[in-house]
């Protein structure tokens, strides 16, 4: 099985798919990070990916968000080529904690959802107030959007940053890491609000993570990435024993525990940092 030749395990393609991806082939210098890669995401489609650092997770969000090209192949989104700044699109970053001083509220960080794309000088009309409220109720922040966001706890600053991410009503919201150093009360916060949003409103999901466990109820499919090949399906169908042998190339031992999964035996050479080949 190679990332050029690898098929969907199982599934058809969706009718009218949000996210379509033809071909794609992306590289690193002379690596080939992956290959191959047919990829349609229907409306409303929870889709995880993974793989070790380095096998390309956060460069994939990177081309939909028009920011990086494929070295072949073709990406849509919604109908139409994929293009920078689309604002169909929804986007959650890695969990940078913001400094303590930084100065900017909440709240602001929502208006620059709703607004920040727009040129000249900021105004709040009413309307964009009203949205801006209702952003933040929607994530559960009334309560301290209006505090600075150095002074917030980190599941706090990333509720918000959802909430600014759905500030354009996106079809398709793409999540780099988003539960990374949450505590678990707050990844499983985080997590909810993600997925409420996806059943609620009809949004593609597309969410890279290093531990499927706290999604692990609400992915639809993974597409699991690994050393330039990849493999797509549903948890039970991608996450076995033999399925990660065959992409890793060596043996792979895949355990349920108590509802979570735990694998063991990933290759050490595999694991380097995404922000080197990203």
């Amino acid at each position: 099985m190679t990332g050029a030749t690898a098929e969907p395990i199982s599934g058809t393609a969706p009718a009218t798919p949000v996210l379509s991806i033809r071909d794609g082939v992306l590289g690193f210098g002379s690596r080939i990070l992956w290959s191959g890669l047919n990829l349609d995401v229907a409306p409303g489609e929870f889709v995880a990916v993974l793989g070790s650092n380095g096998s390309g997770k956060s460069s994939l969000l990177k081309t939909i968000l028009g920011q990086q090209k494929l070295d072949s192949g073709t990406i849509s989104v919604n109908g139409h080529p994929v293009r920078r700044g689309d604002r169909c699109i929804g986007y959650i970053p890695q969990q940078k904690l913001a400094a303590p001083g930084t100065p900017l509220r909440g709240r602001d960080l929502v208006t620059l959802g709703v607004n920040g794309h727009r040129f000249g000088v900021p105004t709040l009309p009413h309307s964009v107030r009203v949205r801006v409220d209702e952003l933040i109720a929607d994530v559960g922040a009334t309560d301290y959007a209006g505090q600075p966001l150095g002074s917030l706890s980190g599941g706090e600053q990333q509720r918000l940053r959802v909430a600014q991410s759905l500030a354009a009503d996106p079809v398709l919201l793409l999540c780099d890491e988003p539960l990374l150093s949450l505590d678990l009360q707050h990844q499983r916060g985080v997590s909810e609000l993600i997925d409420r949003r996806r059943r609620e409103h009809n949004t593609a999901v597309i969410f890279v993570t290093h531990d499927v466990n706290p999604v692990l109820g609400m992915v639809d499919r993974i597409l699991y990435l690994a050393g330039g090949k990849f493999m797509i399906g549903t948890p039970d169908e991608v996450l076995r024993s033999e399925v990660l042998t065959e992409l890793y190339g060596t043996p792979v031992e895949v355990v349920r525990v108590a509802g979570r999964v735990i694998v063991a035996g990933i290759p050490q050479g595999d694991h380097h940092h995404e922000e080197e080949i990203a």
